[in-house]
């Protein structure tokens, strides 16, 4: 029974939509085409955007040392002094305990969060600084002092 009526339907696709019942789908051979196609692609989009990307992270890493040196200059408008090492950048999201004069730093803060830098790691601050009245930096991709390309430090000194 069920075969005659696998018969009846294909015979009446076959009238109506003859293409459909004759495509027997994809050969091996082109699978493989499609497949290397997409490879060559993915190939092509790989090297022309992680160049993009890493040079991205450097510039968010010099943004957000724009931003924290401008929150530490308000910082030190509204408590007459930069935050001390030990206050550190934390100072700028919440009031220091050994803060002078309390009532001067601002209730809501200098900045929401402390960003990471792009590569996860936390920026580092150093008051009074090496290379102006406070530095500002971050240890690039490798997390340690110096480095080339995306190793190397990204400063408020370094524009």
């Amino acid at each position: 029974m069920f075969a005659k009526m696998k018969t009846c339907f294909k015979s009446c696709l076959k009238s109506r939509w003859p293409h459909l019942v004759n495509e027997d789908g994809f050969t091996l051979i082109e699978l493989m085409v499609v497949i290397v196609i997409i490879g060559l692609l993915t190939t092509i989009v790989v090297i022309n955007v992680l160049p993009s990307q890493d040079k991205a992270m450097v510039e968010k890493a010099h943004a957000d040392i724009h931003m924290l040196e401008q929150a530490v200059e308000l910082y030190r408008l509204d408590n007459k002094a930069y935050p001390t090492v030990d206050q550190g950048l934390q100072a700028l999201v919440k009031m220091p305990d050994n803060l002078k004069n309390p009532d001067l730093y601002r209730k809501e803060g200098y900045i929401k969060r402390l960003p990471n830098d792009p590569w996860g790691h936390p920026y580092q601050y150093a008051y009074p600084g090496e290379h102006g009245t406070f530095d500002i930096f971050s240890l690039g991709a490798d997390g340690r002092v110096g480095g080339k390309g995306l190793d190397a430090d990204v400063t408020n000194w370094q524009k």
